[in-house]
C-alpha cells in the first residue's frame, strides 16, 4: 500500500503546505502529517474519497501505483487526469521506458523497425529493444520520441533525417498546419503537415511539404499514435530551389547593373 508517500508526492508536486492541503481538505496538519509519514496505516474509506477527490485520482491509483518509480511524464499525464482506473479502456496507454534516473528516455525508431513498430508500439516488450538517448534541452514532463524518415514527401527536410517528436495524448489538441508524425493501421508511420478535421468528419487531413504528393485523409479509428514535430536532425544541408520567376528576376537586375556601369564608363 503506497497511499501514505503517494500523497505525499502529490501534495508536493502542487507546490502546497500541509497546513493549506489539510485546511481545503477538513482536517488538522497533524493527522495530514500522519498520513503522509505512516502513522495511520488504514485510512478511513471517507479519507480515501477525500484524497481521491482532491487529487482527481482514483483511490485505486492512490493505494496500489508507487508513484515515486513513475517519470516525470507519467505523473503530469496522470494530473492531467489520465488515470488507466479512471478512464478504463477510453486510456490510451503508452508503451515507453526510463532510465536509471527514472526520467523519460527517448526512444528512437530507425528505418529498420518502422514495420515492426505498426505492430508493436503498445508492447512494452518491443520498446524496450528500441535505442534511446537523453536530450536536456527537452522537458521532463513531457514524451518524446524519434522517427527516422524514408522518402522526399517532406522536403526540404531530406531522406534519412531524424525527427523528433512530442507525444500527444488529445488529439483534438492537433493544430491545423503543424507538423505531425502519425502512426496509422495501414499506412504506419507518416510525417505530414495535418489538418484537424475531428470533430467535422471524424479524420484527420494529411499534406507533404513537396507539392507532387497529393493530401489524403486518415480516419480517426485508424489512428494509433500522434507525435507533435519538436525539430529534426540530419547529415544533409537542406538544398534552396530557386523559382524560374526569381531567376529572372536575378538576371534582368544583373543586366540593368551592366547596362549602368557602361553608361557610366562612356
Amino acid at each position: 500500500m503506497y497511499f501514505n508517500t503517494n500523497i505525499k508526492i502529490l501534495r508536493q508536486r502542487k507546490n502546497r503546505t500541509q497546513d493549506i492541503v489539510a485546511n481545503e481538505l477538513g482536517v488538522t496538519r497533524s493527522t495530514l502529517n500522519s498520513y503522509e509519514n505512516g502513522s495511520i496505516k488504514n485510512p478511513t474509506l471517507d479519507m480515501l474519497i477525500g484524497f481521491s477527490k482532491y487529487f482527481k485520482l482514483s483511490i485505486d491509483t492512490l493505494v496500489k501505483v508507487d508513484l515515486s518509480k513513475l517519470s516525470d511524464f507519467q505523473l503530469s499525464e496522470l494530473e492531467k487526469g489520465n488515470d488507466v482506473y479512471v478512464s478504463g479502456s477510453r486510456l490510451r496507454v503508452l508503451a515507453t521506458t526510463v532510465d536509471s534516473q527514472n526520467r523519460e528516455n527517448i526512444e528512437v525508431v530507425p528505418i529498420k523497425a518502422k514495420a515492426g513498430y505498426q505492430s508493436g508500439y503498445a508492447d512494452p516488450e518491443f520498446i524496450k529493444k528500441l535505442p534511446t538517448f537523453q536530450l536536456p534541452i527537452l522537458l521532463n514532463d513531457r514524451k518524446y520520441r524519434m522517427f527516422q524518415l524514408s522518402g522526399d514527401s517532406m522536403l526540404p527536410i531530406p531522406d534519412k533525417a531524424w525527427v523528433i517528436g512530442e507525444y500527444v495524448e488529445n488529439w483534438f489538441d492537433i493544430k491545423d498546419g503543424q507538423g505531425y508524425i502519425v502512426l496509422t493501421q495501414d499506412d504506419g508511420i507518416v510525417f505530414k503537415i495535418a489538418y484537424n478535421q475531428l470533430k467535422k468528419k471524424k479524420n484527420l487531413l494529411l499534406k507533404s511539404l513537396n507539392p507532387n504528393y497529393p493530401p489524403f485523409e486518415v480516419p480517426a479509428n485508424q489512428i494509433r499514435e500522434v507525435w507533435r514535430f519538436c525539430n529534426y536532425l540530419s547529415s544533409e544541408l537542406p538544398e534552396t530551389e530557386l523559382r524560374k520567376d526569381d531567376l529572372r528576376e536575378k538576371f534582368d537586375r544583373l543586366e540593368q547593373e551592366i547596362q549602368a556601369m557602361r553608361t557610366a564608363l562612356e
